[in-house]
């Protein structure tokens, strides 16, 4: 049986392009004893995959040119040998960016047999959604009350810490880059948004959004975001870094915020996080999320691709602002 895959053709400098990435077709192997093949129905793609494209040491090895890349990925086992994985069963892997594979089991998840589209285990049930929920109850401690400013609020992860922020009783300031993700916002019961490709002064827009300070900054961005919220953060207030996608097609380090100081001035507290060391909470967060996404009180926004063919494209869509909500691409027939 053939099947396509999508492999790293070169590192990229600075911004992506199409021609970092290769379609490739090749074999699969029959599947022996205690084997089974999966096709991919959903596959994610995210910002963090942009660090792997590096050969560097980080938190998770680079990818490797010539190789299929990886990353999150929902499908249905279509050939089984293996008993826990029947034909018909819905499954998580982190072998997306192909339409095909064939497994032992090893670092496979069968999903639970509920009443939720699949697709979400990628977003609001899953990763993003609990990178979120994580941020703001492990890592920043929000409480009822408190302000909370969420940058790169319409993203996958954004969109959902605003909702979660909402729902634990905060006062919840986003940041977005278009009048689009600002109405989009709204739907959301999002009230205080600020476009910071319009305001003409982020610093000054979230002074006035925010007069007596932010409790608590949900950095998904860097650079002018952090350079303002450390400007605006109130004392002894918690800053939880999930990511800083200013920066991640830099051709070489961008200096850091003018304004550090702050963090001493106002005995700020800033952590960043991997939600993997978390991952002990999912069973947790995934009954809390299953509860919110039945009721309502959580909407779980996507933007999706269709085709493998076009998960580059949608890749590369992340760092144009093109998603609102967690990005997709559906694997179709």
């Amino acid at each position: 049986m053939n099947t396509q895959q999508i492999q790293l053709h070169s590192r990229p400098e600075g911004l992506p392009t199409e021609h970092n990435f290769q379609l490739t077709t090749h074999t699969l192997p029959t599947i022996q004893a205690g084997e089974f093949l999966v096709k991919n129905l959903w596959m994610s793609v995210d910002p963090y995959m942009r660090g792997r494209m590096m050969d560097r040491k980080s938190y998770i090895a680079p990818f490797q040119i010539g190789k299929a890349l990886e990353g999150g990925a929902i499908g249905e086992v279509i050939e089984s040998q293996h008993p826990d994985f029947p034909v018909g069963c819905k499954v998580s892997s982190m072998l997306g960016w192909r339409n095909h594979f064939v497994s032992q089991g090893e670092d496979i998840t069968r999903l639970p047999d509920v009443d939720i589209d699949p697709s979400h285990f990628l977003g609001a049930i899953g990763m993003p959604g609990m990178t979120a929920w994580t941020g703001l109850n492990h890592i920043a401690a929000l409480q009822k009350g408190e302000t909370l400013f969420v940058s790169a609020a319409a993203g996958a992860v954004g969109s959902i810490a605003c909702q979660l922020g909402k729902l634990m009783g905060a006062n919840v300031i986003a940041s977005v880059g278009s009048d689009e993700k600002t109405e989009h916002l709204k739907t959301l019961g999002i009230e205080h948004i600020i476009n910071y490709k319009t305001c003409g002064d982020l610093n000054r827009a979230l002074a006035e959004a925010a007069p007596k300070g932010i409790d608590v900054y949900f950095e998904n961005v860097g650079g002018e975001h952090l350079f303002a919220a450390l400007n605006n953060m109130k004392d002894h207030g918690r800053i939880a870094v999930c990511g800083m996608i200013a920066q991640y097609n830099d051709a070489t380090p961008t200096p850091g915020p003018s304004n550090l100081a702050q963090i001493i001035a106002k005995k700020l507290k800033i952590e960043g996080f991997i939600v993997f060391e978390h991952w002990a909470h999912y069973p947790e967060f995934t009954t809390l999320m299953g509860q919110w996404l039945a009721k309502g009180d959580i909407q779980a926004e996507q933007t999706i691709y269709h085709g493998l063919n076009q998960a580059p494209n949608a890749f590369l869509g992340l760092f144009e602002g093109k998603n609102k909500g967690k990005m997709l691409v559906k694997l179709d027939d």
